[in-house]
């Protein structure tokens, strides 16, 4: 929230619930980044899946995805006045066999009778603009139960949460006609090398020269700063805390909580994974 409001102090930004917060931090974020919170009720959504939901919303809008391990790198949102299709997504490479493992085995799927192709493009949906109503809950019908939280129908195709399944879908639509994609290069990944990334031209706000979000896909760790580029992330938490107005004292104390709440976790998952085995 800090990149984003460093950015675009203004810009509408939309909170979208789906799974556990604290209810606290939800009214901080309100009050300190001036978010809004989505009108999609809060839920346990499943992994990723409540950011399909504003594809359905009643009233057509151009929106800007984002998860919540990423920053804006520049004014990002130039690419969509720069281009008028209904998504616009980065333009990923993959192998075919890394493809299958992190969005969905098209060949099983055909082996299976499901009339699978292999996809025009990739995209990871840590970020990526969309219009909504281009597409509707039933081109996602075949593949997804409608609980909470939401169920694949088939685990076995898709992976990691929501990302094989939308990819899958704007590639149908794509190449019915029924929408049109641009992709752009729009995500940066720390587990490449970012050393062109200079935080002080990040800081030159809407005169940087990226046009670029970093996302920290698949990175966990007890404190950012066992992150790449982990300069970035404290910068722009300390901005955070500088608004918020509890300074580095605040910051400190969460970064240390978060620390213990981390390695509980992991403890409590190691346990779990000794007892099954």
């Amino acid at each position: 929230m800090a990149s984003v409001r460093f950015f675009y102090p203004h810009v509408p930004v939309r909170f979208l619930v789906g799974g556990r917060v604290r209810p606290k931090f939800l009214e901080e974020l309100k009050r300190v980044s001036n978010v809004e919170m989505a009108a999609v009720p809060p839920a346990h959504y499943g992994w990723g899946f409540i950011k399909l939901e504003p594809l359905f919303q009643d009233h057509p809008e151009r929106f800007l995805m984002l998860d919540s391990d990423t920053i804006l790198l520049g004014p990002v949102l130039h690419a969509a006045d720069s281009h008028e299709s209904d998504f616009i997504v980065d333009c990923e490479g993959q192998t075919d066999a890394r493809a299958k493992e992190i969005y969905f085995n098209w060949e099983l799927g055909e082996q299976n009778g499901f009339g699978m192709a292999q996809p025009d493009f990739l995209f990871n949906t840590g970020q990526w603009f969309a219009r909504s109503r281009v597409l509707s809950r039933p081109d996602f019908d075949p593949w997804i139960r409608w609980s909470l939280p939401r169920r694949l129908a088939r685990p076995d195709l898709f992976k990691n949460g929501e990302q094989g399944l939308l990819n899958l879908v704007v590639n149908e639509q794509y190449r019915k006609g029924s929408i049109t994609v641009t992709r752009v290069p729009l995500m940066r990944w720390p587990g490449f090398d970012v050393t062109d990334i200079k935080l002080p031209e990040v800081m030159r706000g809407h005169r940087s020269p990226y046009r670029q979000i970093m996302h920290w896909a698949g990175f966990k760790g007890p404190r950012l700063e066992s992150l790449p580029r982990a300069d970035l992330l404290i910068h722009f938490e300390r901005l955070y805390y500088e608004t918020h107005g509890g300074g580095e004292r605040l910051r400190l104390f969460r970064a240390r909580r978060y620390a213990v709440e981390y390695r509980a976790r992991q403890f409590v998952t190691k346990a779990r994974q000794r007892l099954l085995h």
